[in-house]
Order: C-alpha cells, then sequence, then structure tokens
C-alpha cells in the first residue's frame, strides 16, 4: 500500500468509557485538534453510572452502550466493532487520554509499511504534583526513552492505538475473537495476537498520549498487580508460541529483580543489625555510581527538578518496592487460580 492509500483510509475513533464523564471532553477535544482528524468518534459506554452518555452526546459524538458486558474493556471494544464498517483503520484509545495534535500523522507515517498492523501511543502522565506522581511520571519517561532507542513495540499501548481493520480481521480468523474477554490486559493479549498473525507493530516517538496517574499507594498497587497478573495470564496462554519469548524473558528479569533488591534490603538489615553500620567497600560504591547516573541520564531530557530528585535513588527505590510488591501479590495470584479484578480511578487532573 502506497503512502497516499494509506491516509486515504477512513479512521473510526472507538473510546470505550467507565464513568468518565468528566475525562470525556478533553479525550474528544485532543481528537478534534488532530492535524487528521478521525472522520467517526465513537464513545462506548460500559456499564456507566454517571453522566458519560449524556457528557459524550453534549460533545457531539456517536455514543452506544453497552449490552450485557461482563468482560470489561475487552468486551466493550468487541461490542462496538461488530457495529462498525470494517474497512480502513480504528484508532482504540482511553477515555482519560490526550494525544497530542500530530499523533494520528505521526502513526499514519509508521502504517505506510505494509507490514505494520497497528501503532501505538508512547505515554507519559500529567505534570505530577506528589511524591508517587513524580515517581509514575519519570518511570513512563524511561519507558518512552527506551522504546525511542530500540524502535521496538513490546505492547500495543492500550491508551492508544491505531489498527488497520484487515490485522483485526486475520486476528478474528485465527481466534474467533478480537479482543480476548479472557484477558484483563486486553492491549497485551491484542499485540501477541497481532504479532501471531505475523504483523509488526510500532510505537513512534512523535504518538505521545498523556493519560493518568494512580494517586494513592492503594490504587497503585491494584493497577500494577492486574498488569502483572495480566502479563502472566497472557505468557502462559501463548506459551510455545515464538512470539512470547521476550515476554518470558521479561518474566524472568522481573523475578530476578525482586529477588536482587529484597536481598540488598534484607543483607543491610542484617549489617546494621550485627555491626551497627555498614562500611562502604569501593567496588560497591562504584557500582552505586553507575545505578545513579542510568537514573539520571535516561531521564535527561526532564526538567533539572527532576533529575536531582533520581539522583537521590532512595525514593525511587522506596517506589520500586511497591512495583515489586504488586507483582509478587499477582504472582500469588497465578499460583492460586485468581482471576483478577479491575478497579476504576478517576483523579484529579493538571494542567500539561
Amino acid at each position: 500500500m502506497n503512502k497516499s492509500a494509506t491516509r486515504d483510509l477512513m479512521i473510526t475513533a472507538v473510546i470505550p468509557a467507565h464513568n468518565e464523564a468528566d475525562a470525556l471532553p478533553t479525550t474528544i477535544a485532543s481528537l478534534r485538534r488532530q492535524t487528521t482528524a478521525p472522520q467517526g468518534i465513537l464513545v462506548v459506554s460500559d456499564n456507566s453510572t454517571d453522566d458519560t452518555v449524556a457528557v459524550a452526546r453534549q460533545c457531539g459524538v456517536a455514543v452506544m452502550e453497552t449490552m450485557g458486558n461482563t468482560a470489561r474493556k475487552a468486551g466493550a471494544l468487541n461490542q462496538a466493532l461488530a457495529t462498525l464498517n470494517r474497512t480502513g483503520l480504528v484508532l482504540i484509545m482511553d477515555a482519560d487520554t490526550e494525544l497530542v495534535p500530530t499523533w494520528i500523522d505521526t502513526a499514519l507515517g509508521a502504517l505506510e509499511n505494509p507490514k505494520v498492523g497497528a501503532a501505538g501511543a508512547v505515554f507519559r502522565g500529567h505534570r505530577p504534583t506528589s511524591y508517587l506522581e513524580v515517581c509514575q511520571y519519570l518511570e513512563w519517561s524511561r519507558y518512552g526513552e527506551e522504546a525511542r532507542r530500540k524502535g521496538k513495540t513490546f505492547v500495543l499501548s492500550g491508551t492508544a492505538a491505531l489498527i488497520r481493520w484487515e490485522a483485526l480481521e486475520d486476528v478474528r480468523r485465527v481466534t474467533g475473537r478480537w479482543y480476548s474477554e479472557d484477558s484483563i490486559t486486553e492491549d497485551m493479549e491484542i499485540t501477541l495476537a497481532l504479532k501471531s498473525a505475523g504483523w509488526e507493530l510500532r510505537s513512534p516517538a512523535g504518538c505521545t498520549a498523556v493519560t493518568e496517574m494512580m494517586p494513592t499507594v492503594k490504587m497503585l498497587f491494584l493497577q500494577r498487580r492486574r498488569w502483572n497478573l495480566g502479563a502472566l495470564q497472557n505468557v502462559s496462554s501463548y506459551w510455545g508460541n515464538p512470539v512470547v519469548r521476550p515476554y518470558v524473558r521479561q518474566q524472568i528479569m522481573l523475578a530476578l529483580s525482586v529477588v536482587l533488591l529484597w536481598g540488598l534490603i534484607v543483607f543491610t538489615l542484617i549489617g546494621l543489625a550485627l555491626y551497627g553500620a555498614v562500611t562502604p567497600q569501593p567496588f560497591w560504591v562504584g557500582v552505586g555510581a553507575i545505578f545513579v547516573a542510568e537514573r539520571v541520564l535516561t531521564i535527561w531530557d526532564e526538567p533539572l527538578r527532576y533529575r536531582l530528585f533520581a539522583a537521590l535513588v532512595l525514593p525511587e527505590l522506596t517506589y520500586a518496592v511497591i512495583l515489586q510488591s504488586a507483582y509478587v501479590a499477582a504472582v500469588w495470584q497465578k499460583l492460586t487460580g485468581s482471576a483478577g479484578t479491575w478497579h476504576h480511578v478517576t483523579p484529579e487532573r493538571t494542567t500539561v
């Protein structure tokens, strides 16, 4: 498919929303600011109990309500996709996400390669206003830097993804559905499904999306436990498929990082208990200096205050303990056969 043909394809934006009345106007406005705007916008209200439907209609977009959906976002998307003309491109995006004005144009550039079935977002957080939000903001900043550096798409972000209908239909022919309603992390599952169907994926650096951050430790823990459990479930369901190998390696590295960090904490505490102090050793001081440099250099494009925060190390180590606790909890859920749960949050928003 040539460049002009790609840009002539019809684009329909689908926004699944559960109690997102407050966020929807900003999300829809970001679509209307696109240098290449979608021809249609459909808000899919899934079991909402607030004014999501009324607000969407006030914004002048098409609205549908799910019927009998118990499969969360994946079920809502499947119901919505079944109502569309299955040609061109579909933009799946979260109701709490803002896209930069050139997002669609940049994604279309990636799709000029006929082997690329979808282009996903590189997401970041709103301007942080608390310790916890700063940590999430820097985590996502590093994720975006890694995506730009490697040029690979590990997960087609659920925040926003522009997908060929042709690619979605390939998934449905193989699996009998578009999005898996058995997965609590539908974005990772559709990533594996598209790759299994032979499609390449991209996350261009210019496809920046701004999305919500968790305002409390509890909500962060619940979010990351779900993400980790979903990843474990997806790895298990695709076990033996070559596309899952990088994800298996990721799980191994996550488990190893838990052992190393908690080993550091335990042995430090033992040293303090036995000797009253821990004497710095030149070798480990050098290793620590390299670690500090990595923390700072990977967010070098951020303002100075964030680089100084990263150089302190301990605040982000504390944050890492929270994330690893969520990972351990997810492993326990997987081992005990828990299907996992979905927790909705509507945090306060700040201006980007």
